[in-house]
């Protein structure tokens, strides 16, 4: 059982909301108040919440219940403001009653849930502001070893080839694995034919 407790400065809302939650078997409404701080106060599993962003930071101080907030419209700002002080569900307020109850269950099991236009903004910005590491130039004996691994060959046999030890060919497999950010053979292959590393 969830207990649910609901923040609202709207009688009708909060009314709404707890219909809504109270048709769930799984849930349990503790209770509702005119503001995060009241309803965060019932000690619930979770904040179900309709109220200005300004009160999640006090909130967040006074209680560890997850907040599920509506009202982000979707703006991805206002949404990544909401994140950052402490909501951890953020919805638009006219999203269907079943994305409610989804994000309700998924805050009490620790999950976030977005909107789905916002975390489209947010995932775009977060990349530009954190671009994958550029892949490091591969040797020319790598580039030899990765032909052969494109190939099938074994380290025992890619070692015959080369005139080589297999230890020697296990640490230029390691190293290629680590320039290519792969974590298997088969990746490291198919990163170096995407990069024109090798041709098969």
């Amino acid at each position: 059982m969830i207990r649910v407790a609901i923040a609202a400065p709207s009688a009708v809302t909060r009314a709404g909301l707890e219909a809504l939650l109270t048709s769930h078997p799984e849930f349990d409404v503790v209770g509702s108040g005119a503001d995060l701080l009241a309803a965060a106060s019932m000690r619930p599993d979770v904040v179900l919440a309709a109220v200005e962003i300004e009160e999640l930071a006090d909130a967040a101080e006074t209680s560890a219940a997850p907040v599920v907030l509506l009202g982000s419209a979707g703006d991805p700002v206002w949404t990544e403001e909401a994140l950052r002080l402490g909501a951890r569900a953020v919805l638009p307020p006219d999203v269907a009653a079943g994305a409610i109850v989804t994000a309700v269950q998924a805050a009490a099991a620790g999950l976030a849930a977005l909107d789905p236009r916002d975390l489209e903004v947010l995932l775009a910005r977060a990349a530009h502001l954190h671009p994958p590491p550029e892949t490091a130039a591969l040797t020319a004996r790598e580039l030899e070893v990765l032909r052969m691994m494109a190939e099938g060959a074994a380290n025992k046999n890619i070692a015959w080839k080369l005139g080589i030890s297999e230890h020697t060919v296990k640490f230029h497999v390691a190293s290629i694995l680590g320039k290519l950010n792969a974590a298997s053979r088969t990746e490291a292959v198919t990163t170096g034919i995407r990069k024109g590393l090798i041709l098969i």
